[in-house]
Parts: structure tokens; C-alpha cells; sequence
């Protein structure tokens, strides 16, 4: 592909790039199932440059080619959550076509003219992922929809320029790799493995302003767009905070690239992953017991004959809430191999549970797009109105394309995924079914820290799955806040945190995270379910 556009002015919300920066890259067929079970394809990192052939799936879920002038899309939407009818006319899309409506949770900005320039300057930088690594995640999300594949979702509530390190950077992702080594050896189930990083900052809001002592003033939303000091100049909205955001998460990126494929995720290395404050630990002997088994394992694969280098490198993807409209569209890039657009902040891109509304948005921008999607729905979302979601951003039902994350807290959930499960089963439409036991779990603690209790976040992955077991479907992933970090922000747990030590080690800028020991614990727990439900399937 080629770098360079000729761009509109951005406010005149008629912006088509014509000549964007593009990549050719098509996908591997799957490697075979012996070395897909431990997640590993033959010099095939997600984050590499190399040409790729499609495989057959690919083929089979590659929608029409279509370029900018042939993106007209007339959609219905039927919304009924009070069972009336309600219509959404949907006409041409374009990067700039959700302008034409209500756009929640995007900051108040100060001055349109700065703001105009931050973002025709993002326009002209590279993307930070491309077309054929959005293709790629497509094709195992689509293996996943299929019972072939569970996914681990995992990061920072919100990424901050802070604590912005290369030593965070790297805990966190070790920490993702311990759980995938987890779920894979003690399930025999491939792990799709999706950091909450490199571009995951801004946060919605239930409200725009807060109060302390008395003082009123805009709130917090994210490091990239305001600062979380309660002062008032730190939290006038800035744009210039958009670039400094890009080029963290290119940054950021480019380490994740390092250490996935400069053999840093090496399966060879899986005795050193783990972490100095958690070797000690419950969760630490457990993970260096597993370790020496999957050397012994690694052994044998070598007497067999096996190619080592197969075990030398990991693929990884990106994903972040897709919340500030502006500076996705700036990064949204027309791919010359497929004449088909893509978000190119991230590989998957998810919609949240107060922007989802089917007359705003970032539904509008999301249904254009040809990144997997992901839909945070609560117990606030009826099956007729995630059917017509699901209708909207991916009519043409392509496996792969659409990840249900569900987040309602155990009671709410038993009580309501079956008839979501039920509505999307009998429609015939192909999801991701994704657990996200955090933000239905948060509450204040008497300290006033603001906390989650770790046996209410396993409580909800636990009705997860049984509520799968017993609809006979397929639970597919995982979607967490955590950090590879020795904090103390959640409590519970076998390291026992408890709200008077809260205060120890409480870093985070937004909401309470798992520590590396939390979260190993919830891997071996989704571990040992994974493979009571394969079982299950077998005997079945």
C-alpha cells in the first residue's frame, strides 16, 4: 500500500480518504490440531508484516468487494424494548457518516480549531494496525464461534501516560501469557489472546460533571482527553492529548511486537514468566508445577521432531472501547486488497453498554467498519434489541465478525443470558459469547476506595459458564481488568487482599483491577471448566 490521502477539511464531515496507507496480507489456514490446542502457527506472529494466503474459512466468510463509492447501505433497524416498532433509516456510509447523529459520551472541546488540527495531523500518521491483522483475529474469533477456541481479553481499565513503562507494558502481557499457558495446557483449548492496550484511555461517564467539597467541574475521561487532577484547568478537555495518546500506543505497540515475536513468549521461557511478588504465592507454585510439566511436554514435541520455532513466537491483538468517535475516524483507513474500510487503532473495536443505542453513533460508525466488533450488553438488553444489534453491524451474519460481552453480575445474568442465548440461537446468528465479570461487581468499600470483590467476579464467570452448559453453547471468552502489577485494588482472593490494604498499592486512574495472583486464580478456574465442558462434549 501507499501513505498519503487528500483530505477534506474535517468539519465539513465529507472526509473520504482516497489513498490510504494499506496492507496486503491475507491469512494461514490453521495450523494442525495437536499445535493449534497450545495456540501456535508456524512463523505466523499477528504482529509481523508477512503476505498471507486466505485460508478456506476466509474465503468462505470474505464478504463482496466494495470500494468507497459502493458502501451504500440502507439498514432497518427494529427496536422493541417495549415491544413497539421502531425504524432506523440508514443510508451511505462513510468514516464521517455517524456525524449525522447523537453522539454520546465525547468531551465538550474548548476550541473547534485546535481540535480540527490534532486530528488532520493524526490523519496523515501510519495506521496502528493494519487490514489483514483485523482479517486475521476475524478468522480465530470465527474458530471460537464454533466451540474451536476460547478468548482471553485482558488490560488496564484505562491506559494513563503516568504509569506509561516498558517494565508495565511487559508485566501485563507476562502475566496475559501465564493465563493463555494455563488455559491451554489445562484445557487442551487454542487461546486467542487480546490486550486491553495500546489505545484503550478514554472512559464513559454517568455523568459529565463531578463534585468534591462543594466544587463542581468536568469530569475525569481519560488521560487522552483531560486530567484526572480535580483542578480546573486540568480538566478542560485538550486535544493535543490525542497525539500524545497515538503515539503511546505506537509505542506500546511496537514492544508488544518485540516481545512477540523476538522470543520473549518463547514456550522455552515459560519457567521464567512468572513474576518476583507472585512466585511465592498459591497461584505461583501452581503456575511453576504447570511450567515443568509443559516442559516435559516441550521435550517430547522436540524427540518427536517437531519444528521448535513454532514454539518461538505468540500472536497478539489490540482492542480498545471505540468511544471518541473523532479520532476513530481519523485512523480509518480504505484496505486496497479487499476495497473494504477498517479501523486501524486497534484489531477488534467494542461498543459499551452507554454507547450502543441504535439510533446514535457509534453504531452508525461501527456498521461500516470491517474489524471484529465487540457489544457490551447488561441486563438492560431485551433479545429483540441485541438481535437488531447484531442485524445492524454485521447483516450478512460472517462468522467471526460480532463478540457478545456480556457484564450483569451473577444473579441478573442466570436470570437473563438463557433468553439472549435462546433469541440468538433461533435467529441463526453467529457470536462470540464473552464474560465480562468486572464492571457488574463494583462497589465502595468502607476505606471509600472504590473496589471489586474478587468472590463476586468468580461468582459471574461461574454462572457464565453454567448457564452454557446448560443452553448446550459455547462459552467463549473472557474479558478482564487487570495489570501485571503488585496492586492492591480488588479484594478477596487466595493472596487475601483485604479493604485495609487497599491503600497500600492502589494505582489505578479509573476502576479497580486483578493483580497478577487474582488473575492467574480465575485461569485456573476457567481452565478446569473449559475442559469439564470439552469432556462433557465428548461423552455427549
Amino acid at each position: 500500500g501507499e501513505c498519503g490521502a487528500k483530505r477534506a477539511p474535517w468539519f465539513s464531515f465529507q472526509h473520504i480518504p482516497s489513498n490510504r496507507f494499506t496492507r496486503s496480507a491475507e491469512l494461514n489456514t490453521m495450523a494442525s490440531s495437536t499445535m493449534a490446542a497450545r495456540g501456535l502457527t508456524a512463523n505466523n506472529g499477528v504482529l509481523s508484516s508477512r503476505m498471507q494466503k486466505p485460508s478456506a474459512l476466509r474465503a468462505r466468510a470474505m464478504p463482496a468487494r466494495r470500494g468507497a463509492l459502493a458502501l451504500s447501505r440502507t439498514t432497518k433497524c427494529v427496536m422493541s424494548p417495549d415491544k413497539k416498532q421502531t425504524e432506523v433509516e440508514r443510508g451511505e456510509w462513510s468514516p464521517s457518516s455517524w456525524t449525522k447523529y447523537e453522539a454520546k459520551q465525547q468531551p465538550k472541546w474548548p476550541k473547534e480549531e485546535q481540535l480540527h488540527a490534532v486530528l488532520e495531523e493524526i490523519e496523515r500518521y501510519p495506521p496502528l494496525v493494519f487490514a489483514g491483522e483485523a482479517r486475521n483475529l476475524k478468522e480465530k474469533l470465527a474458530q471460537v464461534s464454533m466451540g474451536k477456541g476460547f478468548v482471553l481479553q485482558g488490560g488496564d481499565c484505562a491506559e494513563s501516560f503516568a504509569e506509561f513503562k516498558a517494565d508495565n507494558i511487559r508485566d501485563t502481557f507476562r502475566v496475559i501469557l501465564q493465563m493463555s499457558a494455563v488455559l491451554m495446557y489445562g484445557s487442551g483449548t487454542p487461546v486467542v489472546k487480546i490486550g486491553r492496550m495500546a489505545g484503550q484511555f478514554a472512559k464513559p461517564r454517568s455523568a459529565d460533571t463531578e463534585i468534591i467539597d462543594g466544587v463542581e467541574l468536568p469530569s475525569y475521561r481519560g488521560d487522552n482527553i483531560n486530567c484526572d487532577k480535580f483542578t480546573s484547568a486540568a480538566r478542560i478537555p485538550d486535544p493535543t492529548r490525542l497525539i500524545r495518546a497515538y503515539n503511546q500506543s505506537a509505542a506500546t505497540l511496537n514492544l508488544l511486537r518485540g516481545f512477540s515475536m523476538g522470543g520473549y513468549a518463547s514456550l522455552e521461557r515459560v519457567q521464567k514468566w512468572n513474576l518476583n511478588f507472585v512466585k511465592d504465592t498459591e497461584q505461583g507454585e501452581r503456575f511453576k508445577e504447570l511450567a515443568s510439566q509443559l516442559d516435559e511436554a516441550m521435550l517430547f514435541l522436540k524427540a518427536c521432531g517437531v519444528d521448535e520455532s513454532i514454539t518461538r513466537s505468540t500472536e497478539f491483538f489490540t482492542s480498545h472501547e471505540a468511544l471518541l468517535l473523532h479520532y476513530e475516524q481519523a485512523l480509518t483507513r480504505l484496505d486496497s486488497t479487499t476495497d473494504t474500510w477498517y479501523g486501524c487503532s486497534a484489531h477488534l473495536l467494542w461498543i459499551g453498554e452507554r454507547t450502543r443505542q441504535l439510533d446514535c453513533a457509534h453504531i452508525e460508525y461501527m456498521r461500516g467498519i470491517e474489524n471484529p466488533i465487540g457489544i457490551k450488553i447488561s441486563d438492560k438488553c431485551d433479545p429483540d434489541e441485541l438481535i437488531t444489534l447484531i442485524d445492524t453491524i454485521n447483516p450478512t451474519n460472517t462468522p467471526g465478525k460480532i463478540m457478545i460481552i456480556v457484564r450483569m453480575g451473577a444473579e441478573k445474568l442466570r436470570e437473563n443470558l438463557p433468553g439472549l442465548i435462546k433469541a440468538v440461537e433461533a435467529a441463526g446468528k453467529i457470536v462470540v459469547w464473552q464474560c465480562d465479570p468486572m464492571h457488574a461487581n463494583t462497589v465502595k468499600a468502607k476505606s471509600g476506595y472504590k473496589t471489586r470483590q474478587f468472590d463476586r467476579i468468580r461468582d459471574e464467570l461461574r454462572a457464565f459458564f453454567d448457564v452454557h452448559d446448560e443452553m448446550g453453547t459455547h462459552a467463549g471468552g473472557v474479558h478482564l481488568e487487570m495489570t501485571g502489577q503488585d496492586v492492591t485494588e480488588c479484594v478477596g482472593g487466595e493472596v487475601e487482599v483485604k479493604d485495609s490494604d487497599l491503600h497500600e498499592r492502589y494505582h489505578t486512574h479509573c476502576d479497580p483491577r486483578l493483580n497478577a495472583s487474582q488473575a492467574l486464580e480465575l485461569a485456573f478456574l476457567i481452565a478446569s471448566r473449559l475442559r469439564k465442558s470439552r469432556t462433557s462434549t465428548k461423552v455427549a
